[in-house]
């Protein structure tokens, strides 16, 4: 027992020197993401990024590395000294998806990272154009199943999040939909708005304003509650339609290598910067719902999307695009 005290204390003692040292830090901290400036995932990085610079008084950057659906960041945080001042950023996407969509994928998540905290849970909307005259998703269902040609939807590529929700939609109704993969979700968004296609699954915050400016019509929420930005919007579940049910959520990691203390140190930041009124005001006005979490937690989370997703990509045999 006297053992397991003086072991418990030492560890205590370990932390407490660790997060005192790491907030002395004056070298920047880097939170590398696989995203372009200016997106979702940008903007919760920087919003983040802010409030942890002021909590541990020194400069904190976001470096963005997009290419090559996510592995030029995730390699980029890989290569850099696995002591703390280097975070990756990413949705699951890159994290739990790629390592079955990609066949030469040159990381694992789960091997070769360490979880640090959730940051952000995203859920996906179905929106279709205003000029679309289904008010839910229930009604587009029906009308679609009921036309002659499969209804166009499109999503930002093969194997995204959209599309796996999508999958999912066709799966719960038993309806088959035309899928039109797009390089990205701002080339989906220019030809729902034109009229190309006929839907789009979209993280809220993608989709956020332009349903708020009334230039697209959301019609329900992949999701086992109602998002807080979109209290009125039902999810497919409350319209009769289960087993519709994403989460992109973002979350930072660390290289595996980097101490446990370290860990421990950067996970208690960043639930600080979360906790935060103004952060957490600001993510959820942009449509992003803040979430921290234990490290155990989201290597927990990591784990079960990772199964979830493996097996959908599996079945439907989807491959990346090329």
């Amino acid at each position: 027992m006297r053992t397991h005290k003086i072991s418990a204390a030492v560890l205590a003692a370990a932390l407490t020197m660790a997060s005192a040292a790491y907030g002395q830090n004056s070298k920047p901290l880097r939170i590398v993401t696989s995203f372009s400036a200016g997106g979702p995932v940008d903007f919760v990085a920087r919003t983040v990024a802010d409030q942890l610079g002021r909590d541990l008084n020194r400069p904190v950057i976001v470096d963005n590395k997009p290419g090559a659906n996510g592995a030029l960041g995730a390699m980029d945080v890989l290569r850099s000294q696995p002591d703390g001042d280097t975070m990756w950023i990413t949705s699951v996407g890159a994290a739990a998806i790629n390592p079955t969509l990609q066949e030469k994928l040159s990381y694992n998540t789960i091997r070769d990272f360490a979880p640090v905290s959730l940051v952000a849970n995203n859920v996906e909307v179905f929106v279709v154009n205003q000029a679309n005259p289904a008010r839910d998703a229930s009604e587009f269902v029906r009308a679609a199943k009921a036309e002659k040609q499969p209804s166009a939807i499109a999503s930002s590529g093969q194997g995204s999040i959209p599309h796996l929700a999508l999958v999912q939609l066709e799966e719960a109704t038993q309806v088959k939909f035309l899928h039109v993969p797009y390089k990205g979700m701002s080339l989906a968004m220019t030809d729902l708005m034109g009229g190309q296609v006929q839907g789009v699954f979209a993280d809220v915050p993608a989709v956020m304003n332009q349903i708020e400016g009334g230039k697209l019509k959301a019609l329900g929420i992949a999701a086992s509650k109602r998002h807080p930005g979109l209290p009125g919007v039902k999810t497919f579940e409350e319209q009769g339609i289960k087993a519709v049910d994403t989460n992109n959520w973002y979350a930072l990691f660390v290289s595996a290598k980097t101490p446990p203390a370290l860990v421990a140190s950067l996970n208690a930041a960043v639930r600080r910067a979360l906790a935060n009124p103004d952060v957490a005001a600001k993510l959820l006005k942009s449509g992003a719902e803040p979430k921290s979490s234990t490290p155990q937690e989201l290597a927990t989370l990591l784990r079960n999307d990772t199964d979830k997703w493996a097996a959908l990509v599996k079945a439907r045999n989807i491959k990346a695009d090329q």
